[in-house]
């Protein structure tokens, strides 16, 4: 299973979201710290979910990183997160 894959399943199962988008921006960082030469290294998530309701910018950033935390010790070296309730 991929990696962008893994993250969407992890944020469909917990948050339930009404919007998902994962994009693999890897390939922008090609060379750069971190990056590898098959990708799936640098994400960008944009998600709006109901569970983010009355949570703040931080927190809501917070949640995600907390569920995607096997992924960020591992093979993800950076993770850009636009969470909202609407």
């Amino acid at each position: 299973m991929s990696v962008a894959h893994t993250i969407k399943h992890k944020l469909k199962a917990a948050l339930s979201p009404t919007h998902l988008e994962v994009i693999d921006e890897s390939h922008l960082h090609a060379g750069h710290v971190g990056a590898r030469p098959e990708g799936e290294t640098h994400f960008r998530v944009v998600i709006v979910s109901p569970d983010f309701e009355g949570l703040s910018r931080i927190d809501n950033q917070r949640k995600v990183h907390r569920l995607l935390s096997e992924e960020l010790a591992g093979p993800v070296h950076a993770l850009s997160v636009r969470a909202s309730a609407s």
